[in-house]
């Protein structure tokens, strides 16, 4: 900590022309507060989300469900990427797993529609072109 704090020091005296203890207080004050959204559970579950983003097939899903109009099974859903239905399922299951879709059982078949997360996260996308 007392290395962090000289360097800390050395950087304001650069900044402001000088340093006094106050003013390193102050900004070590504003630090912690700034380490704050650093809370290791956000921090695991946006990795998590934005990982399962990260793969062009789990993407094209998530923007499929997205668009669709009502919840997809696998079934409607395999034709229109180029992977096999053990390959749609898995990455579902991997999104279901980070928040992006969910599923329900219909009989013997399961139904998966994006959650509100994913639609947020692909209008950002969409909003930063």
């Amino acid at each position: 900590m007392a290395e962090t704090a000289d360097r800390l020091r050395r950087y304001l005296e650069d900044e402001l022309g000088e340093c006094r203890n106050e003013d390193l207080q102050e900004r070590l004050a504003e630090l912690d507060d700034l380490e704050a959204v650093l809370d290791e559970d956000v921090v695991s579950s946006d990795v998590q989300t934005l990982s399962a983003l990260g793969n062009e097939t789990r993407y094209q899903l998530v923007r499929l469900l997205v668009e669709a109009d009502e919840p997809l099974c696998v079934c409607e859903i395999t034709p229109l990427v180029d992977v096999s239905d053990s390959a749609v399922s898995h990455a579902l299951s991997t999104l279901a797993g980070a928040g992006l879709v969910t599923k329900r059982k219909d009989g013997r078949w399961r139904k998966y529609r994006a959650t509100g997360r994913a639609s947020a996260l692909l209008t950002v996308l969409d909003g930063s072109r």
